[in-house]
């Protein structure tokens, strides 16, 4: 279908197949046919300059051409794209993917379409797919370079460096220099030549992945970013222009914003003749008059500018493609047009669902994109340069090509080392500590030097973080060499001339053991250090904004709270890990007396520390929740106890509707989440739990797994997703409403706005409308944490995707169940194995290539998933294989070891199952 030319295409230069199927369609359809008839050939121009001709039917939609060009591009998320062209009357016009494309193009052979983005999303990582974020980044160089894209001289330089580091690699300043005087990205670049190679020169080991992302993230913060201006006239007279983005229709003057109006604000759009009128709700605090009224050059201009803000409204703002008019009988009155194609969220959702049908970006094997072999980055990996995940159900990015394949090097190992359990115990041990001494260096030598150069920075809380983990941190770091040099003499592998019993542990944990209780004075420190630098924090928003700069790196894997509390944390699984040993020695082991005298030790210090560790555990909890919320106030409180969050569904006048309940000591909040720029749940109401009765309704209401909550002031049906959910809810919440019962003192409001708490008839008649479950950025910003965009893979967010929920008792189980090791990994459709550093806590596994690498290349949420051994019929015909299952993502994991094989199986058995009060009692049987 694609006329090859003798150059490059840029299908070839991004690295796509020559045979992928049609990637914008939903699952299970097939792409548009090709209507019978003559054909003509279309010029599309792509956002890298090269021109494609594609071979179409003159009858045609332009549906197909536009899937043609997705489908050579091998894009996922065309969605976001379009064809642009000049029509007859000389305007910038969309090709409507309805209409035949010779009822819109006159003179196909004189007509070049242009391939670009459409839709600008708000933030970059709802991007899925490292392609899409290349050709998002191709946009704006262009838009730089014809002006369209304004910004100071400073942001201006910033951008065109990190397209520097993206075409020429790492900065040497006679390289850039020349590339600057070869190449325009700007106007007015000699004068700001200096400027952007300053900005090169702090980009070193950039990546081009990272540079395109680096590029949106300055990009995006722009006020012209993604506007494309439509020129007006107020009623005045006074010349504007107008604008659409995700959050609304955009009032400009010259490239200044004057003024914006929320989807949520606006009630209709229209246009009669050249006049465009918005239409507003009723505001009792706006000084707008009802209807707002532009004048553009003619009619066309206005039809054009209303299309596209149907277009944008659609897309950003309904969860599925509207359905089409039925056709009047006689007369049509007004334009037929309408939004065709998937919105943001099936986009999203489609890219979630069909994960495993996705492709590596990475260049052929001798071709180079912007100048570096991206298919070498990360041994063929490709995740999200700031390794975040973008959704939870987004699967591991590392892709099975180019991956190290060591079935052979393995076995022949595993037949080479020990194979006694101790020592597979005592290599778990080694593994876990090597994680903890990076989680450790994350506090004393990261965050720390940030904390310094900070002037906000109390001077109290940088000795107390100094004087709490410096003396750990250099304690474990000759723990650590310890146990790495037993290891190696119990294994052989050095010193093997050395005489001696090497093949024990317990003597090295009792000297360990010993050692941490004379730093009992620093262990009881980090509690004091979770609540001091909250504190400071809601002191000082300058610290609080460098506190939330740094969470976000790529290194910071975990909240940072998390690193804090990990020296009380590894108590627990030291005890563990001696527990296990003196179950596996006899009593006459020359080893068992060592790891007894052990565990009696770090018991007594685990003992000493254990009320403290809950309580801070706790408020931790509280502290994050409050970060994915909106519309709660003062949630982290000292009498308040987190019991239980997830999904359930609620029944009101449209049916049943997915909400996310939040279960506290005093209170249930129930919230929903919109598709917008932040991925915080916004709260619809709270129900106390004084006084609260549950009881089950399904045939009450016919609904399979429901339950009604009943309060003095209403009645609330929710259900849940199957029997077992069903059954811990309402355990859990019996639980809490005894706890309500037993407290003292009033039940405090945690809405942040009295207008928020709805009457007693409100609550009854509640119909969460559009609005509520959209609204804009700037309405949730102006709630909450501004970073809140950035939280789209927190164990909340899981949990909403998943359909699922997590008790106080799975996070205990969690701060339990860590684990760190090597295993190899296999997708579901291919051969080898590739060998990974995995890192098991937050109910995720996180993937290195090695344990010394800074940060996880990917991770993998497993709340949802099943853990299960692999059926004969799968011909998985290798020892201590595992398999992960969740819908359509397949994973199998192998280890080394039966003892590693069943630990594994554990730890992600305790993740992967929600927990009830009953079975966390009796999981274990007691030592």
């Amino acid at each position: 279908m694609v006329e090859q030319e003798p150059t490059s295409t840029a299908g070839q230069r991004l690295g796509a197949p020559d045979t992928l199927g049609i990637s914008t369609l939903e699952p299970g359809h097939k792409p548009p046919t090709m209507p019978s008839g003559r054909h003509i050939a279309i010029r599309v121009r792509m956002l890298d300059d090269s021109e494609e001709i594609f071979d179409v039917s003159q009858r045609a939609s332009g549906k197909v051409l536009f899937e043609m060009v997705c489908a050579h591009l091998n894009l996922v998320e065309g969605d976001y794209f379009g064809l642009e062209f000049q029509d007859q009357r000389k305007m910038m016009v969309w090709l409507d993917l309805l209409k035949p494309i010779m009822k819109q193009i006159r003179r196909p052979k004189h007509t070049v379409l242009r391939f670009v983005v459409k839709f600008f999303p708000p933030d970059h990582a709802q991007l899925m797919e490292e392609l899409t974020r290349y050709l998002f980044a191709l946009q704006i160089r262009q838009d730089l370079a014809s002006g369209r894209l304004t910004c100071t001289d400073s942001s201006a330089a910033l951008l065109v460096s990190h397209i520097i580091q993206s075409e020429v690699g790492d900065f040497e300043e006679a390289q850039c220099r020349q590339h600057l005087l070869n190449n325009n990205y700007i106007p007015d670049q000699m004068a700001l030549m200096d400027k952007i190679m300053e900005f090169h020169h702090k980009h070193v080991g950039q990546t081009p992945a990272e540079s395109d992302y680096q590029l949106l993230e300055v990009a995006r913060r722009l006020e012209m970013y993604g506007i494309r201006l439509h020129p007006a006239k107020d009623r005045e007279g006074t010349k504007l222009s107008l604008a659409v983005a995700h959050t609304g229709v955009l009032v400009f003057q010259g490239h200044t914003r004057i003024n914006a109006f929320n989807w949520s604000k606006i009630r209709k759009l229209s246009f009669k003749r050249k006049r465009f009128l918005i239409k507003l709700r009723p505001d009792l605090n706006s000084a707008y008059q009802d209807t707002l009224e532009f004048v553009m050059a003619s009619r066309d201009c206005c039809k054009v500018f209303w299309k596209i803000c149907v277009e944008y409204h659609a897309f950003f703002r309904l969860f599925e493609e509207p359905k089409p008019k039925p056709k009047p009988v006689l007369f049509s009155r007004g334009s037929s047009f309408r939004f065709s194609g998937r919105t943001q969220k099936q986009v999203i959702d489609y890219v979630k669902d069909t994960e495993f049908k996705k492709l590596p970006f990475y260049s052929l094997s001798v071709s180079l994109v912007n100048g570096h072999r991206r298919g070498d980055e990360l041994n063929g990996a490709s995740p999200s340069p700031d390794g975040q995940q973008p959704s939870p159900l987004t699967s591991p990015l590392l892709n099975d090509s180019s991956g190290l394949r060591t079935d052979d090097e393995e076995e022949n190992r595993r037949k080479r080392f020990p194979t006694d359990k101790a020592y597979f115990i005592a290599k778990e041990l080694l593994t876990t500590e090597r994680t903890y001494l990076k989680d450790l260096e994350l506090i004393t030598l990261s965050f720390q030097s940030v904390l310094d150069k900070e002037e906000s920075t109390p001077e109290s809380l940088q000795n107390l973080l100094k004087s709490s983990f410096e003396p750990l941190h250099s304690y474990h770091l000759d723990f650590l060499k310890e146990l790495e040099q037993r290891l190696a003499l119990w294994e052989g592998r050095s010193n093997a001339h050395i005489k001696g019993d090497y093949q024990r542990i317990g003597d090295v944990m009792l000297k360990n053991t010993q050692g941490l209780k004379a730093l009992t004075a620093q262990l009881q420190k980090h509690s004091e250090c979770v609540s001091e630098l909250e504190k400071a924090c809601r002191a000082s928003r300058r610290l609080e904004n460098v506190c939330r700069d740094f969470e976000l790196q790529k290194v910071c894997y975990v909240p940072l709270n998390v690193f804090i509390l990990r020296p009380l944390h590894r108590l627990l699984h030291y005890k563990q890990i001696l527990e296990r040993l003196c179950k596996h020695y006899p009593a006459t082991h020359p080893d068992f007396r060592d790891c007894r005298a052990a565990l009696a030790d770090v018991s007594e210090l685990e003992a000493l520390l254990h009320s403290s560790m809950l309580k801070t555990d706790n408020y931790q909890r509280l502290l994050e929740l409050q970060k994915d919320l909106i519309g709660v106030d003062n949630l982290a409180t000292p009498t308040r106890e987190f019991i239980r969050l997830g999904c359930l569904s609620k029944l009101s006048g449209k049916g049943l509707q997915q909400r996310m309940f939040f279960l506290f000591s005093d209170v249930l909040l129930y919230t929903s989440r919109g598709i917008t720029s932040s991925n915080q749940f916004k709260v619809h109401g709270q129900l106390p739990l004084r006084g609260m009765t549950i009881r089950e309704s399904e045939e009450e209401w016919g609904v399979p797994h429901c339950f009604t909550l009943v309060t003095q002031r209403q009645s609330v049906v929710v259900a849940a997703s199957s029997v077992s959910e069903m059954e811990k809810w309402m355990e859990d919440l019996k639980m809490a409403v005894d706890l309500a019962e037993d407290s003292n003192g009033p039940s405090a409001s945690l809405l942040t706005n009295s207008n928020d708490v709805k009457s007693p008839g409100e609550w009854a008649s509640e119909v969460e409308s559009e609005d509520d479950l959209g609204g804009s950025r700037t309405s949730l910003e102006r709630h909450g944490n501004s970073s809140a965009h950035h939280r789209g893979n927190t164990t909340v967010h899981v949990c909403w995707h998943r359909n699922t929920s997590v008790s106080m008792l799975d996070f205990s189980i969690a701060t339990e169940n860590q684990l760190s090791g090597n295993l190899l990994r296999k997708f579901k459709n291919s051969n080898g194995w590739q060998k990974l550093w995995v890192v098991f806590t937050n109910f995720s596994l996180f993937f290195y290539k090695t344990h010394q690498d800074e940060y996880p290349l990917a991770s993998l949420p497993l709340l949802g998933y099943s853990v299960t051994v692999p059926a004969e019929s799968e011909n998985i015909h290798k020892d201590y294989v595992f398999k992960l299952h969740f819908k359509s993502h397949i994973y199998y994991f192998r280890s080394e070891s039966e003892y590693s094989f069943e630990r594994w199986m554990e730890v992600i058995r305790s993740a992967t199952i929600s927990s009830s009060r009953t079975r966390y009692l009796n999981r274990k049987e007691p030592y």
